[in-house]
């Protein structure tokens, strides 16, 4: 995975420009593989890295997902870590990238942002 400026636009030509098995987050994936990252924990890391490009997470949180190190923070946190890792990127997955979450009960989508009743 290359490194990339900051910030990383969603329609970053870089990116756009990639054909298909060649995006950042499938170099991420090879390069987690190729370090000792079981592939499942792998797999979950290489749909958080697309997640945040892909949803337009902020900035911070592209910086945690690889963006900026070529992905070298999340590799190391796998390995010294797996636990973390996979709870980490799965709740920023479940809730895409702080934004909110699906209400269990009533299947809704429920955001974080605050929403004002004045508008």
């Amino acid at each position: 995975m290359k490194k990339f400026r900051r910030p990383l636009d969603i329609f970053d030509s870089e990116v756009l420009d990639c054909i298909y098995g060649q995006y950042p987050w499938d170099d991420w994936e090879r390069d987690a593989l190729a370090a000792g990252v079981p592939k499942d924990l792998a797999g979950l890391g290489r749909l958080t890295v697309r997640e945040a490009y892909q949803h337009g997470w902020d900035d911070r949180l592209k910086s945690l997902c690889g963006w900026y190190d070529r992905g070298r923070r999340m590799i190391r946190l796998a390995l010294r870590s797996p636990g973390t890792a996979e709870k980490r990127w799965q709740r920023l997955l479940d809730t895409d990238g702080h934004r909110g979450e699906y209400n269990e009960k009533t299947g809704q989508w429920v955001s974080f942002v605050a929403v004002r009743k004045d508008l």
